[in-house]
């Protein structure tokens, strides 16, 4: 039989949504000791105990919770009287740690899968996303990270992709150059609204896309309705440092957002 971290790896590594429960700590007659330990999806109850019975149905209810999104936290503590608030005949009191993974993955979507695009992929499979890479070129898509955590997507028409993206999603078009980025951008404009939305590009090319959307017809608030450049105003020219002034841009959007802070008159969380 695995350990508990064994199945929880094997999980995680799949990005299956779970929550891990933890008895951090005891007091009187309890059913289990501390330190007992249980995975729970959305199926129910996957690996471990904190002590079968009425307890333990209600710390899997309390988990699938959270797996359901009634809770806003991706952590938390619970302290329960068995006899008085779960019902047991016993009157020992249990605290309880939940942490959910995997719940509400934040998606990131790279158009592009070139020098720059593979460097910000690489370090975003290291953080808790799902990156979806989209590129005509199989030979770059074949060049990306091997991750769990990334998924290819070969197209010949890249705009055509744009309606299945979530509204929730951040958004990055990295493609071949201006020819390619500018019909997924107009697309986007014309139909979508995501939280990020970024292309690479000097002033210069921001200059030529703002022109590009005057002439498609969009309204002027589309000129100021993505980042051009992109990143956070840091580092040289070299893909990697391209890379963390852009992942650091939208780490600081996400958690603006996650916090609802208004990011107004912050120079690096508004378009450029």
């Amino acid at each position: 039989m695995p350990t508990f971290f064994e199945a929880l790896n094997e999980l995680m590594a799949a990005e299956v949504p779970l929550v891990s429960v933890t008895v951090v700590d005891t007091l009187g007659s309890v059913p289990q000791d501390r330190g007992a330990k249980m995975i729970v999806t959305a199926e129910g109850l996957k690996f471990g105990t904190v002590g079968g019975g009425k307890v333990e149905t209600k710390a899997i209810a309390e988990a699938q919770r959270m797996l359901e999104g009634a809770e806003a936290e991706t952590t938390k503590f619970a302290q329960w009287n068995l006899q008085k608030d779960v019902g047991m005949t016993c009157g020992g009191v249990v605290k309880l740690y939940f942490e959910s993974h995997n719940v509400g993955k934040w998606s990131v979507f790279v158009f592009g899968a070139g020098h720059v695009a593979n460097a910000l992929v690489s370090l975003l499979v290291h953080i808790d996303c799902h990156v979806i890479c989209i590129d005509p070129r199989q030979e770059w898509l074949d060049k990306l990270p091997e991750s769990p955590k990334l998924t290819r997507v070969r197209s010949d028409d890249m705009p055509s992709l744009v309606k299945t993206i979530p509204d929730d999603a951040f958004v990055v078009l990295m493609t071949m150059g201006h020819t390619t980025d500018k019909p997924i951008l107009i697309e986007i404009l014309r139909t979508r609204t995501f939280p990020y939305l970024g292309v690479i590009g000097s002033d210069a090319k921001a200059a030529v896309l703002r022109r590009d959307i005057a002439e498609a017809g969009l309204p002027e608030d589309a000129k100021r309705a993505f980042f051009c450049p992109i990143g956070l105003d840091l580092g040289s020219n070299h893909p990697y440092e391209i890379a963390v002034s852009v992942v650091a841009q939208m780490i600081r959007i996400r958690d603006e957002l996650r916090s609802a802070r208004s990011p107004e008159g912050d120079r690096d969380s508004s378009p450029r």
